[in-house]
């Protein structure tokens, strides 16, 4: 074992550990990132399985911007350098997983990134207790001694379900996904998540009989905005459904599996209105139940708490375990702090947490403030400076609700612009001295998974309806004043179809807004 002990090690060289290791390097940090493969992004080199990604790739924006480009880019990185982007590698709106591995070894490569591979960690340890170094193990008994550890592992186990039988079911990490092994078959595929609906897409021509089964609510990602949940390019099977082609979705619990024949009996529960208690032969039964953190690598003195049904570790909101400090975690295992709410699970969205995180460890290891600008705290000023932000920022737009710019009031006739903080992290694990702030979101209306955007006897919240903001359904900004951790004023920005709030009732009714805040007679 090296006598040196580094900063940071970086556990997992995926999209987020690439990310903050870039961000790492770029600070000219003491770090490491280990990664289990021969190259970046191991991962992907396997889902998802039937090798198509469901995040969005536009390449034509009409723009020519670079940071607005992200917001429909899901799936670069973010680095100075505009050109190193994924959508010069794919012209395709949903691309394959192969060219997302290529460009995420490109990516580590150009930037010089300090990347071990074929470095699986098998063992975590803290032996010197709460305060001391980690002491992490790969595959081969190679020890690495660090102050910090930061897990940007993503959810590798399978999330199995628990009932009689579950062994008999085939897991989608390693049922075969070639069509012509499923000939006339009855296929049951266990979840309702996008892994469900891909793997059962996949058999539509081939198979007999489909069913997708799982107690809760099926949810679509065009209404409920979480990108998450089912999307339009998996949902083959609701039309096969609705329109009577022999496949079905069942609303349910599976009680047990047993063998039947050449094939299985599934005893289902289906939970519609009161249970009824069937019983189901099909010839397969694939498990498609999603995934958790492997927390098994660390002893148990460095243990981090779990969170999710045990399927997340807990996190601060400076993505620190809850239980064990200096320990940290990056990319898709950080949506426990937004689950299925925002985006964190996702590149687009945690490569803005990444950042975020940075800044948050530079802060408070190497005492760097978090960056800022300056601007004259005064209503005009900020409307330019708020305007400009919402118009163009991608971290906003991508991490909506979650992460917000924070202005905060110095008292001198001047404030500190910060970007991209994440909104719970204001009076916690930072800025715990700002009194008198400002923070501004992009967000979606309330209940707005509730309503069909498609549906036209909705209301629609118009530019001429600028009073009624705060009910508009769709993506736009909020400024919201607190003063001494009480939120004292809201100001909802109406709505626009293009997302640019720059015409003259954005701007004279955000003044106004601030106007009155500002105004010693509102206190």
């Amino acid at each position: 074992m090296s006598n040196d002990v580094l900063d940071y090690l970086v556990v997992g060289a995926g999209p987020a550990g690439l990310q903050l290791g870039y961000f790492l390097e770029r600070a000219g940090s003491n770090y490491l990132v280990t990664e289990a493969g021969a190259t970046p992004g191991t991962f992907f080199r396997t889902f998802p399985r039937h090798r198509t990604l469901i995040s969005v790739n536009k390449v034509h924006t009409g723009w020519d911007d670079p940071e607005l480009d992200l917001r429909v880019d899901w799936n670069s990185l973010l680095s100075d350098d505009t050109d190193l982007r994924f959508t010069r590698y794919s012209p395709r709106f949903f691309p394959g997983a192969d060219d997302l591995v290529g460009y995420l070894g490109d990516f580590a490569g150009k930037h010089g990134l300090r990347v071990r591979y074929d470095t699986r960690i098998t063992r975590i340890a803290r032996p010197d207790g709460p305060t001391g170094d980690f002491v992490a193990t790969d595959q081969h008994g190679v020890e690495l001694r660090a102050r910090r550890v930061v897990m940007a592992t993503g959810v590798t186990e399978p999330h199995l379900p628990d009932f009689p039988g579950v062994e008999l079911a085939e897991p989608y990490p390693t049922v075969t996904v070639d069509p012509q092994d499923f000939v006339n078959q009855r296929v049951l595929v266990v979840g309702k998540g996008n892994s469900a609906f891909e793997t059962a897409d996949n058999l539509m021509e081939t198979a007999a009989v489909i069913h997708v089964a799982g107690p809760h609510t099926l949810k679509l990602a065009w209404r409920t905005h979480f990108v998450g949940h089912l999307r339009a390019i998996n949902n083959n099977m609701l039309d096969a459904y609705q329109l009577k082609l022999q496949h079905a979705v069942l609303d349910g619990n599976i009680k047990s599996i047993t063998r039947d024949g050449d094939g299985y009996r599934v005893t289902f529960g289906f939970v519609r209105a009161e249970e009824i208690i069937k019983d189901i032969h099909y010839d397969r039964v694939i498990l498609c139940t999603g995934f958790r953190f492997d927390a098994s690598i660390f002893a148990a003195e460095c243990q981090p708490e779990l969170a999710i049904d045990n399927r997340f570790p807990a996190q601060t909101t400076a993505w620190e375990s809850t239980s064990v400090p200096d320990l940290y975690f990056a990319g898709t295992i950080t949506q426990v702090r937004d689950f299925k709410k925002c985006t964190s699970a996702f590149i687009h969205g945690f490569r803005y947490g990444v950042r975020a995180l940075h800044k948050h460890l530079a802060q408070r290891y190497q005492e760097q403030p978090w960056p800022h600008e300056t601007v004259v705290d005064e209503p005009s000023a900020l409307t330019e400076a708020v305007l400009a932000r919402v118009n163009r920022s991608s971290g906003l737009f991508q991490q909506f609700g979650f992460l917000a710019d924070l202005v905060v009031r110095r008292g001198d006739g001047t404030a500190a612009y910060y970007e991209e903080v994440p909104a719970d992290y204001v009076g916690t694990d930072g800025f715990q001295d700002a009194t008198d702030y400002f923070l501004v979101t992009l967000e979606y209306g309330p209940d707005h998974d509730k309503i069909d955007p498609f549906d036209v006897t909705v209301r629609r919240i118009t530019q001429s309806d600028a009073e009624h903001a705060d009910e508009g359904h769709y993506i736009h900004p909020v400024v919201r004043h607190y003063r001494d951790g009480e939120l004292v004023g809201t100001h909802h920005l109406t709505e626009n179809l293009e997302n640019e709030w720059d015409r003259p009732l954005h701007r004279n009714g955000l003044t106004g807004f601030l106007r009155h805040e500002l105004t010693p007679a509102s206190v």
